[in-house]
């Protein structure tokens, strides 16, 4: 049987078992596999993916694996400038309009005040979510990692346990947006957010 050796960097870890994380590993596939049913397989939705380097290149979802390839996933780039390399998207999806899952009142509520537009309606299914994520190239805010693993979501974050401002803090630094929230609020809001 083939396989082929991955690594995932910074937050895409947290979809992998422990064992699995922040370290290479092998994967075993059979006959023809691609990057893209290799990650699915492993946990990794691809919403939270902006490059994949196969044996130091950057290549595609579709990139067909050989016995001995080294994978290296990462995580969407907000710091480094990258729009000279293989994107996996082509146009990336970065408005800063959202749309949250179910039992996330209270984060939505925070970015309403600090200015954002969030969508939320918790009687919404998955799939009307993702809808209205593509229609209206809205972000989806989920503590749902189920939610994330539909093939036709284009982009989402996955929100952890924790305090509301803690939950806040991590999607306004993930997607570095701090200059778009009221920043009179932000600061009340928490401190610790510059």
């Amino acid at each position: 049987m083939a396989k082929a050796t991955f690594r995932f960097y910074e937050e895409l870890n947290d979809f992998l078992p422990p064992h699995r994380r922040r370290k290479d590993f092998d994967a075993e596939f059979k006959g023809k596999r691609s990057v893209k049913d290799m990650v699915a397989a492993l946990g990794v939705p691809y919403a939270e993916i902006d490059l994949i380097l196969a044996n130091g290149r950057p290549v595609g979802f579709g990139h067909i694996l050989r016995d001995g390839d080294r994978i290296s996933v990462y995580p969407v780039f907000e710091c480094l400038n990258i729009k000279n390399i293989t994107r996996l998207r082509k146009v990336p999806l970065r408005k800063t309009k959202f749309i949250a899952g179910k039992n996330m009142t209270a984060v939505v509520k925070c970015m309403r005040l600090l200015g954002f537009d969030v969508y939320c309606d918790p009687a919404l299914p998955d799939r009307e979510i993702i809808e209205i994520s593509n229609r209206e190239k809205r972000i989806i805010l989920t503590k749902s990692r189920k939610l994330l693993h539909f093939r036709d979501v284009t982009h989402g974050i996955l929100i952890s346990p924790g305090t509301t401002a803690r939950q806040v803090k991590k999607i306004i630094e993930y997607l570095d947006i701090n200059d778009q929230a009221n920043s009179s609020l932000l600061c009340r809001f928490d401190p610790g957010i510059r």
